[in-house]
């Protein structure tokens, strides 16, 4: 467990990565097999865990797909109890996922400014968990996408569990399905199954945000 100060200085993709590793040593898998399971080499989980490479956001939900814990896992601080771990926990700890997160009546729970962490991506993509803490089938993003950024360096498709549904804040979105391509502006909305093959770029000169929110069963 590290204490505090030492989460505070580790670096963004230092904290990722060793969080990551955590998640994946919960799991049991090791890292050769996670690296199978990615079609990627060892060496290259290896040094995502390590922070030396900084994972696509394709890259990143795949991960977390095949350790089998959501994508607002990745949020929590190395050294951070699983809020699934539990199982006698009350709602209020449940729905924090932090021991020091105030909670004066069980069943809410209040993140104050600045406490969740961006988490910067590759191709400058950042995404910020817009819940106080992980919230069980539910989990709420705003993806901030860079002129001519995309989720995937090299052009893969992601699916993952879920259905998601998206908001467009500001800016223009593609999401990429198999054959297809969706532009969205702003104040456009989509639906869709997370199991469905699909890439977010951002094609135009401005930066684009959105809002997602996606649904486990």
């Amino acid at each position: 467990m590290l204490e505090s100060g030492d989460a505070a200085a580790l670096s963004a993709n230092e904290s990722l990565g060793r969080r990551l590793r955590e998640l994946r040593m919960q799991s049991g898998l090791s890292l050769r097999a996670l690296a199978r399971s990615l079609d990627i080499s060892a060496s290259a989980v290896s040094q995502i865990e390590t922070g030396v490479m900084v994972p696509s956001v394709n890259r990143l939900i795949a991960i977390v797909t095949a350790l089998g814990v959501p994508l607002s896992a990745a949020f929590e601080a190395p050294g951070a109890e699983s809020a699934a771990a539990s199982t006698t926990a009350t709602l209020g700890d449940r729905l924090a996922g932090l021991a020091d997160e105030p909670v004066e009546g069980d069943g809410y729970v209040i993140s104050r400014a600045g406490r969740v962490p961006d988490m910067n991506l590759e191709s400058g993509v950042v995404y910020r968990r817009l819940s106080p803490g992980p919230v069980p089938g539910l989990e709420i993003f705003e993806s901030t996408y860079p002129a001519g950024s995309t989720g995937s360096a090299h052009g893969d498709l992601i699916r993952h569990d879920g259905f998601e549904i998206g908001s467009i804040s500001s800016g223009t979105l593609t999401i990429t399905f198999e054959g297809e391509d969706v532009t969205l502006s702003a104040g456009d909305s989509i639906t869709f199954p997370a199991t469905r093959p699909h890439r977010l770029s951002n094609r135009s000169g401005e930066s684009c945000v959105a809002v997602w929110l996606i649904v486990h069963s």
